[in-house]
């Protein structure tokens, strides 16, 4: 898995721990927590290095994270060193999507082009809010923040990388 094949998707992020008996709490990139409760088996990419397989034994959405129990990791001092840890799942146990949706892992990375400057930067990473998801892209205009919804996000091409968008006046910094 070291370099992310085709078949894998990071999917979230260990944040923390949860009480005593090893559970992780894992904050999804975005989407539905339930699409952690169907998987056995994740793949974890370790802050200190290194990669693990571990069987899912516990699952359960909390507080809009998912505690995930791991076999082999079931106290509270075996799970802490996976704290920052990458957590990945193969794209075959991933539910399908709608058309027009898409895993946050196949966005990252992407170009983002405005309709009407042109490229303004790459998709480095995106949060959730209460009404919608926010992309946060990097270019030469700094740091943009564009709300994930059909008004602005026109369409995504993933066979050539980018993100067609259409931005309102103001939403570029210095305009």
């Amino acid at each position: 898995m070291h370099s992310e094949p085709e078949n894998m998707l990071e999917i979230g992020r260990i944040v923390a721990t949860h009480g005593l008996r090893g559970d992780l709490k894992v904050r999804l990139h975005s989407g539905d927590p339930d699409l952690l409760l169907t998987v056995d088996q994740v793949n974890l990419r370790l802050p200190a290095g290194g990669e693990l397989e571990p069987e899912v034994v516990r699952r359960v959405v909390h507080k809009g994270l998912v505690l995930l129990r791991l076999r082999g990791y079931e106290s509270i001092n075996l799970a802490e060193p996976l704290i920052g840890g990458s957590v990945f799942v193969s794209k075959s146990r991933l539910p399908e999507l709608a058309a027009d949706e898409y895993y946050w892992g196949q966005l990252q990375g992407l170009k983002v082009i405005d309709e009407k400057r042109g490229e303004i930067g790459t998709l480095q990473s995106m949060y959730t809010t209460a009404a919608h998801d926010t992309y946060v892209v990097d270019g030469p205009c700094g740091e943009v923040l564009i709300p994930a919804v059909k008004q602005f996000v026109l369409a995504v091409d993933l066979g050539r990388g980018t993100v067609r968008v259409a931005l309102p006046q103001g939403l570029i910094p210095e305009e």
